[in-house]
């Protein structure tokens, strides 16, 4: 029998579909939203705060459909409204009234979408790497969204997410491509962000009225060093949401939670402590 990959864990129906999901620890719940890179997984994204955090909250963190191991059904449509209906969904599968939010990247203008759609079922809001305003698309971005599976692509791409590339292990490249070349998933994932790409972050960008509506506690966190997502956008960020607080790591790219694993699970129990 082949060994059952880690990212696969539990199953649930949201909706029309059945998502993938990780579901770990006790305590107040906490739902992680992973980014829009090629193969990524909950698991891939955020594994390594699991054991950090399963002992204080209830941890979970679903594959986006679209990506990772959630179902894919035919004639399938994605987009921001899909995602947010997808997270209600989950939401009221597992009987979860009220969350801690956390999202990355193209997950922190999920989390912002569905804080504002539905503001009674988020208690604080994290935002690591942020999208959800606009801005000129980097070339990091536009080498994400434009991936050609490869091996030598998807290293290519590890070194534009990380200042410390020692944090790009092969192990993860590995993960990451066998990820991107599974049946159907290079297909949904290259007809999400089409060209002009531009398009794709306008189309993640909020109305800055709604994003002044959040009233949510916001820890916003970033990457001085990031290359695909500007610290400019969170600067942004700051200024919009009333209840709004920055963190920036320093020798850090976008990924906060990998490259400093411990700080970040430290920034997040202080905040959802307070």
């Amino acid at each position: 029998m082949a060994e059952k990959r880690p990212e696969i864990a539990n199953s649930i129906q949201t909706g029309k579909f059945k998502t993938n999901y990780h579901d770990l620890g006790d305590g107040f719940p906490v739902v992680f939203l992973h980014g829009s890179g090629p193969g990524v997984t909950a698991y891939a994204n955020w594994h390594k705060l699991f054991p950090l955090l399963k002992d204080d909250y209830r941890i979970i963190a679903p594959d986006l459909v679209g990506f990772g191991y959630t179902e894919r059904v035919e004639g399938q449509t994605y987009g921001m409204r899909v995602w947010v209906q997808q997270t209600k969904e989950l939401f009221d599968a597992l009987g979860i009234e009220k969350a801690n939010l956390v999202g990355n990247s193209f997950g922190g203008a999920l989390a912002m979408s569905f804080a504002i759609n539905y503001p009674e079922r988020v208690n604080k809001l994290v935002l690591m790497g942020a999208m959800g305003v606009s801005f000129p698309i980097t070339y990091g971005l536009d080498q994400v969204w434009g991936y050609e599976p490869s091996p030598e692509n998807m290293a290519k791409l590890l070194e534009i997410f990380t200042y410390d590339h020692s944090n790009a292990t092969p192990e993860l490249a590995e993960s990451r491509y066998q990820g991107s070349i599974q049946p159907g998933f290079q297909e949904s994932f290259s007809s999400m962000f089409p060209k002009p790409r531009q398009d794709g972050v306008e189309d993640m960008a909020g109305d800055q009225h709604y994003i002044r509506d959040i009233q949510h506690e916001t820890l916003i966190i970033h990457g001085r060093e990031d290359r695909v997502i500007p610290l400019s956008n969170s600067y942004e960020l700051l200024q919009l949401i009333p209840n709004a607080e920055l963190h920036v790591f320093g020798k850090c790219g976008h990924w906060t939670q990998i490259e400093h694993t411990q700080d970040f699970a430290n920034q997040l129990q202080i905040f959802f402590e307070r």
